[in-house]
């Protein structure tokens, strides 16, 4: 299990300043493991959330604000968003305490945490591994864990099957509440299998998704070549991805490829004691 205190900051304050804005906690948060309720919890009757039309938050909207530090942008519209990475989730430790957007968590609520979106927003998020697709309400700010783009509520996750894990790999992308049919959100009953299993346990080569550390991007192949020899002294599977999909060439220095999360987690930390930055995930 994760440690919900590294992986998401919740009862925020976020407070927009003439510099851009930034963060300043309320009621402090002890420090400590996060954890699932006692007993089974059945998510099968437990509906997605319905995309509608609302206004922007008074609360949780700044241009940016700043975490540990951190400067973080508010995103001025969420259209087109579309991106794969890491999910994590929060549960038992935060029920019942103020969101960013000023709403309660509920972690028996399809909801979800995001550091950039605008809230409220609607996304839809899919398991990359199981296939599976839920629907929730991001009113919260989070995860500010390196590497996680979703901080995803105990029911949620659930749904998805990464509780046990405590991640998953996903892809999120916006709903546009006006273009939304209600028959989407509609769910099966078939009953979801929940696994022991342990996130140290690697996709397969044959998996739908790999991970990669983009550790550097460059318009200069020299550059490229420099940092992809500097890692190549410390690290196996360095490789050169050239991007040819913009008008400009773009040379990314990636690791890879990885087949879990907790590996993607202690070579990032590696790269990071090299003295570069810490690179991010990317999913193929």
């Amino acid at each position: 299990m994760l440690t919900k205190s590294q992986t998401h900051v919740l009862f925020i304050s976020l407070i927009a300043l003439s510099t851009g804005g930034c963060v300043s906690r309320g009621i402090p948060i002890s420090p400590g493991k996060d954890s699932a309720p006692h007993g089974r919890f059945d998510a099968t009757h437990i509906q997605n959330a319905i995309p509608k039309s609302e206004p922007r938050s008074a609360k949780g909207n700044p241009s940016s604000y700043i975490v540990n530090g951190k400067r973080y942008y508010v995103m001025a519209s969420a259209k087109n968003y579309r991106k794969k990475g890491i999910a994590s989730w929060y549960g038992k430790k935060f029920h019942g305490r103020s969101t960013s957007s000023g709403e309660k968590y509920n972690m028996y609520a399809m909801t979800a945490a995001h550091k950039n979106l605008p809230l409220p927003s609607y996304v839809k998020v899919t398991n990359l591994k199981n296939n599976r697709s839920i629907i929730v309400k991001v009113n919260d700010r989070g995860p500010f864990h390196a590497n996680r783009i979703i901080d995803l509520s105990y029911a949620a996750a659930t749904k998805l099957n990464i509780v046990a894990t405590g991640t998953g790999i996903v892809e999120v992308e916006i709903i546009d509440p006006k273009k939304f049919n209600t028959r989407q959100a509609t769910i099966t009953k078939k009953p979801i299998k929940i696994r022991n299993l342990s996130n140290k346990t690697p996709a397969t080569k044959n998996s739908k998704y790999i991970m990669y550390l983009q550790v550097g991007a460059f318009i200069s192949n020299t550059n490229a070549l420099q940092l992809f020899n500097k890692l190549s002294y410390k690290f196996k599977n360095v490789r050169i991805n050239s991007d040819t999909s913009s008008k400009q060439r773009i040379y990314r220095v990636q690791i890879g490829p990885i087949y879990s999360v907790i590996e993607a987690d202690k070579l990032a930390l590696k790269v990071k004691d090299m003295g570069l930055d810490l690179p991010h995930v990317v999913i193929n």
